[in-house]
């Protein structure tokens, strides 16, 4: 059986730069991060870091009624609410197909919900089970978000769940790909969500790469920066809508982008230090997924955690695979790490700042880390560019990989 072109068709998202594209391009533009302090986190005098990027707006619509929400945490309310905006995007909210067996979901994030996990660790600690009820497993368990978009938009199709941190949103991405292509769904909810918490700090600080620029919120993360000292967390989602292109195209859809490659490895090494090697496979990798060369892409966007060592090694693998002239930008600055969301909304920034012809900066890219590879890397404002063909890279602890190779248009 040939293989089928997979294209994207609706976008959504919930993020600290806004909910909607116009405002989410207004804010990358402007160069201005939305890191702030957590006086919230004031309470836990043993964690260092205090910094994070939160969506301090964010609001499940009333339409979402007490029913819709009792399994839903708050990482599974922003991930329904950006799959509910990317399927009306794409045109396709109430469309039978949704139901017929033909689309599927391929969603992910680090974790569930932690305010249901409390509710569970109250009967470890407490031996008490007044706080667990019916719905703690629901909201807390680490596929909360992939679920509930199947049960409130009706899929009956393929699921897959990536509980994988940061490559979460991107394998979502990845394995919604090779699901269409291969024939075996029409269409796949696509992406990846993650409310922040002060425990997935604690686990950043604990190893020493979280960033304690406390005072300085607006300069923090800095990657690939010599002054650079950790990562700072956010959150978010993500929805992407992949569609199989000869129906899409039946249908009268807009086609925002195709995926054209993917491919997703582990270092097999170890659980947090990052391995070049592997790395730079997994971009050689989507490549050959997308038979295409080095000098085809047109625009890279890194991961660029602003962690020591993973900015030297994603760097370094960068520049063996693709060489050092390809314009490179990473989007973490602006938002922090938004863990399962952050593969979907760099995959979806860059595809539509691309449709627009320009590419945000690497925020805080003051004086290039000498032990970084010397890419193109965007500085200062934004540069305008019209990329045809982007990759987008993510790497996560545990040692998973991956890359996403996205075209422009039809």
């Amino acid at each position: 059986m040939s293989t089928r072109r997979v294209v994207i068709t609706g976008v959504g998202g919930v993020s600290a730069l806004g909910h909607d594209w116009a405002s989410m391009s207004a804010a990358l533009r402007s160069c201005e991060n939305r890191v702030r302090y957590m006086q919230e986190w004031d309470q836990y005098p043993d964690l260092q870091t205090r910094l994070a990027a939160p969506v301090d707006d964010f609001e499940l619509p009333s339409h979402y009624g007490a029913k819709k929400r009792r399994g839903m945490g708050r990482v599974a309310q922003m991930a329904v609410l950006a799959s509910e905006r990317a399927l009306d995007s794409a045109g396709l909210l109430n469309d039978p197909i949704l139901k017929s067996g033909r689309t599927g979901v391929a969603y992910g994030s680090a974790t569930g919900s932690s305010a249901a996990a409390m509710e569970f660790f109250s009967l470890l600690e407490h031996q008490s089970m007044d706080r667990v009820n019916g719905t703690t497993y629901l909201r807390m368990m680490s596929h909360s978000a992939a679920v509930n978009i199947s049960v409130l938009f009706g899929t009956t199709g393929r699921m897959y769940t990536t509980s994988s941190a940061c490559t979460a949103g991107s394998q979502g991405i990845g394995y919604a790909f090779e699901a269409i292509r291969a024939g075996q769904q029409d269409i796949m909810i696509a992406g990846g969500a993650e409310e922040l918490c002060p425990t997935q700090a604690a686990v950043f600080d604990t190893v020493f790469s979280a960033s304690l620029m406390n005072s300085r919120p607006a300069q923090s993360p800095r990657p690939f920066d010599v002054e650079r000292d950790g990562l700072v967390l956010g959150e978010g989602a993500a929805t992407l809508i992949l569609e199989e292109r000869g129906r899409a195209l039946a249908r009268g859809a807009t086609i925002l982008g195709e995926v054209v490659g993917f491919a997703t490895n582990t270092d097999g090494s170890h659980l947090v230090r990052p391995n070049q090697s592997t790395m730079a496979q997994v971009m050689r990798d989507a490549l050959d997924t997308a038979q295409l060369a080095p000098e085809d892409i047109d625009y890279i966007n890194g991961h660029g955690t602003a962690t020591v060592h993973g900015d030297i090694a994603e760097s370094q693998a960068t520049a063996e695979v693709m060489g050092t002239h390809t314009p490179f930008s990473a989007l973490k600055a602006y938002i922090g790490h938004s863990l399962g969301a952050c593969g979907a909304l760099e995959a979806w920034w860059s595809l539509a700042m691309a449709q627009e012809g320009w590419l945000a900066p690497n925020l805080n890219l003051d004086q290039l880390d000498e032990r970084c590879a010397a890419l193109d890397y965007i500085t200062g404002n934004v540069r305008a560019a019209s990329p045809r063909l982007i990759m987008s890279n993510n790497f996560a602890f545990g040692g998973i990989n991956t890359s996403l190779i996205l075209k422009l248009g039809d």
